[in-house]
């Protein structure tokens, strides 16, 4: 069994009960559990498996896939105020998958954990904003190693991984309306 501090950036239905949790970790960086029967009423997982959440973790590893089966869960923080504003959680929900889209799974990876619940903690008290989503993508550079002063992280960030999460965007059409 392993366990570690871990935060959700996506959840999909795997079966009609059963649910793959994508999460980045402390010290196992990103990593995907299947919640065997979550999304029944009576779970010992319900209430405690939403996006943005951190929680305290434990799973074994599967030797076949990539997907380890979730054993326990203990949530830490359920980051509500997160879900007040739409801009908000959508900024959030950038941040998840730029992050998922330039990690690979199960390596681990230090600082995406702590740059990623950063983010999330400053949406829950401030608003959503061009500066913040810049100063995200900026600070991500710097963990991959690709930073450099005079040229815009998201151009870095397309030029080395190919393209930018589509929800980018969608976030900039909220945020330029300010």
């Amino acid at each position: 069994m392993k366990q570690d501090l871990a935060t959700i950036i996506r959840l999909t239905k795997l079966t009609e009960t059963s649910l793959i949790v994508t999460w980045i970790t402390e010290n196992h960086g990103l990593v995907k559990m299947v919640a065997k029967g979550a999304r029944r009423p009576k779970s010992s997982f319900a209430g405690k498996i939403d996006l943005f959440y951190t929680a305290t973790v434990c799973w074994s590893e599967s030797k076949k896939s990539e997907l380890h089966p979730l054993r326990e869960i203990s949530p830490e923080d359920y980051r509500q105020n997160l879900r007040k504003s739409y801009k908000n959680t959508e900024l959030a929900a950038y941040f998840c998958t730029l992050m998922e889209s330039v990690m690979e799974p199960n390596m681990p990876a230090d600082g995406f954990f702590d740059l990623l619940n950063r983010g999330l903690d400053f949406l829950c008290n401030e608003p959503a904003s061009l500066r913040a989503l810049n100063h995200f993508e900026k600070e991500l550079c710097k963990i991959i190693g690709i930073f450099h002063h005079q040229k815009q992280a998201h151009r870095l960030i397309e030029s080395a991984f190919g393209r930018l999460p589509r929800n980018r965007d969608r976030c900039l059409n909220l945020l330029e309306n300010d």
